[in-house]
């Protein structure tokens, strides 16, 4: 059957089909379908999505290189959280001085206003030897309080009565960090030989981490086009010793160590594997000072600035009831000094109650 036919039959017939009568072709005669396979790409074709994706491939290089990478992207991260901590604690701080500031503030005022009827005190005859140095003791006391609590500067009070100032009571984050593991008998003494040794790891890593100049040269040495004879493999030098000179000239340390992680010589080269080890082993150190700074906000002796919510509040009350209970004392025996019989009467009050301080 000629196809013009066939596709005339083939219409008559689905028409007629649909009109309810006879089709145009012979009684008996059957109808001839032909299946036409159309091909439709956005259906017959897997999805995007289902396709299957290669699995990633792992970084090239060394272990040495593999290590270095690591060390770099685990100083980056412990940095990142140390920035947020540190943020957090910044936020907490100006919280706290907002509300407790004010109270402070009324307290050092107090304070401050004990010195004068104090060291006039020391010139009148009516008081004893031994009242003119517990009221020395009172003054010392005083300016260690406003110094301690309050960071005063209370330098010249200080020179005046306690020419040897007393070392600050109020412990650093380092010890107060390091009390826990002291008490659970970790913090064992170390010897000589042991502090020489971190002492020199630490000047070993402050010359790495902080000598942008040798690591440049090695880029350089590495990477100069110029040593290189392939056009393309030159032209990639090219480019990638522009971002070596940026960062040195910078003072980017980061951005060499990158650079470096990504384009150090193989394993063939003995000097650089032993570069890397160095620089691998000073940011490994370097993470762990890292993570004892970030112990020290935790826990130390600016972690309550760390708290939120309710145990913020709580903390907050508790403070606001002491320094306004210690104004109102204040300001009680700021009134009673001023009269030598008052002062006489507040030294017996301490002397009786064992109290070298107001």
């Amino acid at each position: 059957m000629p196809f013009a036919l066939y596709l005339a039959n083939n219409l008559a017939s689905r028409a007629g089909s649909a009109a309810g009568r006879n089709p145009g072709y012979a009684p008996g005669e059957r109808p001839y379908f032909c299946p036409m396979n159309l091909h439709n790409p956005a259906t017959d074709l897997p999805a995007a999505h289902s396709l299957p994706t290669p699995a990633p491939a792992e970084a090239p290089g060394t272990p040495a290189q593999q290590a270095f990478r690591q060390a770099v992207l685990d100083v980056e991260n412990l940095r990142e959280r140390l920035r947020e901590l540190e943020a957090g604690q910044a936020e907490a701080r100006r919280r706290y001085w907002q509300q407790v500031g004010p109270l402070a503030q009324t307290v050092v005022a107090a304070r401050r206003g004990l010195f004068g009827p104090l060291e006039k005190a020391l010139l009148l005859p009516y008081f004893s030897r031994a009242d003119h140095q517990q009221i020395g003791e009172l003054i010392v006391s005083n300016a260690l309080s406003l110094r301690d609590r309050f960071g005063e500067d209370v330098a010249d009070v200080l020179q005046r009565h306690a020419p040897v100032a007393p070392k600050s009571e109020v412990e650093t984050p380092a010890e107060a960090a390091q009390e826990p593991a002291a008490e659970a008998g970790i913090g064992k003494r170390k010897t000589k030989k042991q502090k020489a040794k971190e002492a020199e790891a630490r000047e070993e890593q402050q010359k790495l981490l902080g000598n942008t100049k040798t690591l440049y040269r090695q880029l350089a040495r590495a990477n100069h086009p110029d040593l290189e004879r392939d056009p393309a493999r030159a032209q990639e030098k090219t480019v990638r010793m522009q971002q070596i000179t940026q960062a040195y000239e910078s003072n980017d340390l980061y951005a060499l160590l990158q650079l470096l992680s990504e384009h150090a010589p193989g394993s063939a080269d003995t000097e650089s594997e032993d570069l890397l080890a160095r620089y691998t082993q000073a940011l490994r150190r370097q993470q762990d000072e890292l993570k004892q700074r970030m112990n020290e906000i935790k826990y130390g002796t600016t972690s309550a600035f760390a708290a939120t919510g309710k145990k913020q509040e709580a903390e907050l009350r508790q403070i606001k009831r002491g320094l306004r209970a210690e104004a109102d004392y204040l300001q009680h025996v700021g009134q009673l000094i001023r009269e030598p019989e008052g002062l006489r009467e507040v030294l017996r009050q301490l002397s009786a109650a064992g109290h070298d301080s107001i």
